[in-house]
């Protein structure tokens, strides 16, 4: 590899860790469209592998910057990780299954309805207490700085959910927090400062169990040069993240992110149909 590569997966690191940490995603919908791009050739249990490898150290530096300002509702992201887990494993093993192209066209369809859904989130959040069953777990949490976040959500719903964001986002090489951190504020009604530090907990236990299926079928034989700049750059970036994640105002955030899904997967949609 030669060290202009090197430099530019480094860079891709640190800004798919700084965003992937500010919106509790973990980066995988950052690195996975660059990568599409700067290797076509590389194989769909290739380019998910290398992925959840980076979330995984992205993950682990991000939680520990949401766990100094106590943000990480800890109980809760236990109990879904468990949940993910089973589900991870399942999604690493499919990756083998699929090819490239179709890879690429249902990427591309995942990052515009997620736009989508970011667009419309306000308006599905005033509704999504009506779509699922009753609250029945009860939290109480106080960052550090001083902010107190009272919330209520329906545990089984939850982990019911988790179990799939585990299947699907592993599939993917997201490592789950772009479709997590949705579903916590939107449908369980979760606090978006804890939904994005608790996912980002969360994606420690999803990323790890994919990594591991994806060390044990080789699918990241010989491609530890690309992930070490990578995870550098995503450990730097998710500190940054984490202190910008105090600062920058939501919905600027929100409207960037969908803006940059939307344009990524009309890009993949269009490398799917070989244009």
């Amino acid at each position: 590899m030669s060290p202009q590569t090197a430099a530019l997966l480094l860079a891709l690191g640190v800004l798919a860790g700084t965003y992937g940490t500010i919106v509790g995603a973990g980066g995988g919908f950052v690195i996975i469209p660059a990568y599409l791009l700067l290797y076509p050739d590389d194989s769909a249990a290739t380019v998910t592998s290398i992925s959840l490898a980076v979330v995984l150290f992205n993950a682990s530096s991000g939680s520990a910057a949401y766990a100094r300002l106590r943000r990480i509702d800890y109980r809760t992201g236990v109990a879904f990780a468990l949940a993910t887990i089973p589900g991870a494993v399942a999604g690493a093993l499919a990756t083998h299954a699929i090819p490239r192209r179709a890879f690429d066209g249902l990427f591309g369809i995942v990052l515009i309805s997620v736009s989508a859904y970011i667009a419309l989130r306000p308006a599905l959040s005033e509704a999504g207490g009506r779509w699922w069953p009753r609250p029945n777990t009860y939290r109480s949490l106080a960052d550090v700085e001083g902010n107190r976040y009272s919330y209520a959500f329906n545990w089984q719903t939850g982990v019911a959910i988790s179990f799939l964001v585990g299947v699907f986002a592993s599939f993917l090489g997201l490592g789950g927090g772009i479709i997590h951190v949705p579903v916590m504020i939107a449908v369980l009604g979760f606090p978006a400062h804890i939904a994005v530090a608790t996912s980002h907990f969360i994606l420690i236990f999803t990323a790890l169990a994919a990594t591991l299926v994806h060390v044990a079928t080789g699918s990241l034989a010989g491609d530890w040069p690309k992930i070490i700049p990578l995870a550098v750059g995503a450990v730097v970036g998710a500190q940054a993240g984490a202190r910008l994640s105090q600062r920058l105002p939501e919905k600027a955030i929100v409207r960037l992110l969908a803006f940059a899904l939307f344009t990524v997967g009309i890009r993949l949609l269009v490398a799917a149909a070989g244009v």
